[in-house]
């Protein structure tokens, strides 16, 4: 029962799909990072069956990378997108660690944000534009799964920047063993996938999570002195984007 209630309370949390309301107790949190990739899953799958339609009915490429990038949003409901954009206001502020921890606290939006989600977006849509090999989207969508195991590795694994908010009570409250080797095994099957789909595109596409993953690290540390709950979602929108042109960059290339 732990177990489903956990399910339900990262489904709950990190997606706008409906699910099952009661009472949250600390005890159901502990798990609840193990199921976070699984929105990723939810998000591939979709990815895949609007590929396949996209394919079989001659969709127009406009409506097929517009609707491609709204797919993470609609299913989400934006929760990590709000992360960036906060984010984003914080490091181009330049001010000291204090004033952008903050930033990142104030419900507004600056400029920054808006200039910066507007350039991510972009070059996401023209990236998802020049994927057309099912292989290559599978693998894609592959990698939303990916970036949720590695965000929830960063938030068990990596300093936090505040000793309060959501990020630290999930890192505080849950078993972080169980939670680390839950995930490790999860990126693991997970990378099997993406190289059983294609050996080349798997690779790539995987160093590339990890490389913004190191990245995710040293900047946050030295901007916040850790990760909270909205570089939480910036790492996943980064990550996301980061792996959509890298596929893009091999489509292009005909590998």
């Amino acid at each position: 029962m732990k177990v489903l209630k956990a399910l339900v309370i990262a489904f709950s949390l990190y997606s706008a799909i409906p699910m099952p309301q009661f009472t949250w107790e600390e005890e159901d949190m502990r798990y609840v990072l193990c199921f976070f990739p699984w929105i990723g899953a939810v998000i591939g799958a979709l990815l895949y069956g609007w590929g396949m339609i996209s394919h079989n009915w001659e969709i127009g490429t406009l409506c097929y990378s517009c609707i491609g990038a709204a797919i993470p949003l609609m299913v989400t409901g934006g929760f990590h997108v709000d992360g960036f954009m906060d984010t984003m206001d914080a490091f181009h502020s330049y001010q000291q660690r204090e004033r952008k921890l903050e930033i990142l606290k104030d419900s507004h939006i600056g400029a920054f944000s808006v200039i910066m989600l507007g350039l991510y977006a972009l070059i996401y849509i023209g990236a998802f534009s020049e994927i057309e090999d099912i292989r290559a989207l599978v693998v894609v969508g592959a990698g939303f799964f990916l970036a949720r195991v590695l965000s929830g590795l960063a938030v068990v694994m990596f300093p936090t920047a505040k000793k309060e908010g959501m990020l630290f009570l999930f890192a505080d409250s849950s078993q972080k063993k169980i939670v680390i080797m839950a995930l490790l095994l999860q990126g693991i099957v997970c990378m099997a996938f993406m190289l059983y789909q294609s050996c080349i595109y798997g690779v790539f596409v995987g160093e590339t999570a990890i490389v913004v993953f190191v990245y995710y690290y040293f900047r946050t540390k030295k901007e916040l002195g850790g990760i909270t709950g909205d570089t939480a979602g910036y790492f996943v929108v980064l990550c996301e984007g980061c792996m959509m042109v890298a596929v893009a960059v091999l489509q292009v290339l005909g590998i």
